[in-house]
């Protein structure tokens, strides 16, 4: 079998011709992943007899945008690009990039093995060579696959970026020029409301010239819906477990910080929209038994997002598990170094690569 490839798309210049540029490179394939998400969204609520919410999405989505354009006006004006270039209504691309949350808004709760990620962050002490690793999966519908990207922006203000996520959508995870690196995993609790978009708040996170600039932006974000947030560069990382009420922050001490999809902060576990899954259980333990071992590096978290020790419920996720996900991306991040590497679907389906930066002038 060949490995799943991770297309690349180039942007540069202001925030509207960086939009532009993703949107005219992937004009086709963001028209398709529109269709395809309102179809997953069309089948969610059927199966929760909220068929006629639909209706609905569109114009929560709007709602968020809205907010999104006073918490990021550069963001959203580079969104507004890529929807324009790729002739898609900027709510209805807003409304299915960050449709987790506008879900949400919606309708809770969701069945808790159609999606989830698995996050770690390893301190210098379990790593071999003794430099901080960050690395998630991203595990979300199936049928997300064919529209993961790799986006390298190089803005004319602010530091360059490399993010992968859906075609047409803005940053999702991934790591910037100074260092700086982000990423999340999906969490539900009972406060949803109309609000800014995971993507939009990961995005301005990706954008910024310090780990305490993104912290910042991700504390204040009058948020949509429940998110874990992770931050990290050479020296420290910090991990923000979310909903739009409350932020419970994690700093990386000795022992590495593992995150699945369920809430471990005890005030959000309290309002969290439903029960800890058997898969978001399994992946938790088994990453944090392997990470506990130390002497880590690229390698060995490649290895861990490709175990499948636990079937069904492993950290590395099949579509023929017929569990309503799969493993669409991987990323391990040494921000020491501003090393990004990535890949396409589960670990040891996609080529991985190396994401560079450019060379100083």
């Amino acid at each position: 079998m060949s490995l799943l490839e991770l297309p690349r798309i180039e942007a540069r210049g202001t925030a509207r011709a960086l939009g532009r540029a993703q949107g005219e490179a992937a004009r086709e394939q963001i028209l398709r992943f529109v269709e395809q998400r309102l179809t997953a969204l069309r089948g969610y609520l059927a199966e929760r007899n909220e068929s006629a919410r639909f209706a609905e999405f569109v114009a929560t989505g709007k709602a968020c945008l809205e907010v999104a354009r006073g918490f990021d006006p550069d963001g959203t004006t580079e969104h507004e690009g890529i929807a324009e270039a790729a002739g898609v209504p900027s709510e209805v691309l807003y409304a299915v990039g960050n449709m987790t949350d506008v879900r949400d808004v919606l309708v809770l709760p969701s069945s808790p093995d159609r999606e989830g990620c698995t996050s770690v962050l390893v301190p210098p002490a379990l790593a071999k060579e003794q430099q901080l690793l960050a690395a998630q999966t991203w595990d979300l519908n199936p049928t997300d696959l064919d529209y993961v990207v790799a986006v390298h922006r190089r803005p004319l203000e602010g530091p360059e970026t490399w993010s992968v996520t859906c075609a047409g959508s803005l940053s999702l995870m991934g790591m910037n020029a100074e260092g700086v690196a982000v990423g999340t995993t999906n969490i539900k609790t009972r406060a949803s409301r109309v609000g800014v978009g995971y993507l939009t708040i990961l995005h301005r996170a990706l954008t910024s010239r310090s780990r305490s600039e993104a912290l910042n932006y991700v504390r204040k974000a009058p948020r949509a819906a429940a998110h874990t947030y992770w931050v990290a560069d050479a020296s420290a990382a910090h991990e923000l477990e979310c909903d739009p009420e409350a932020v419970i922050e994690r700093v990386l001490g000795a022992s590495a910080i593992v995150q699945t999809n369920h809430c471990q902060a005890p005030l959000l576990q309290s309002r969290e929209g439903e029960a800890a899954s058997p898969s978001s259980l399994s992946r938790l333990a088994r990453a944090s038994a392997l990470l506990g071992r130390g002497e880590q590096d690229v390698r060995s978290l490649r290895a861990l997002f490709e175990d499948r020790t636990d079937g069904v419920h492993s950290i590395n996720r099949y579509a023929e598990d017929d569990q309503g996900t799969t493993t669409n991306a991987c990323i391990v991040c040494v921000p020491a170094r501003k090393e990004l590497y990535a890949c396409r679907g589960p670990a040891d389906r996609g080529e991985w690569q190396r994401l560079a930066f450019s060379e100083p002038s």
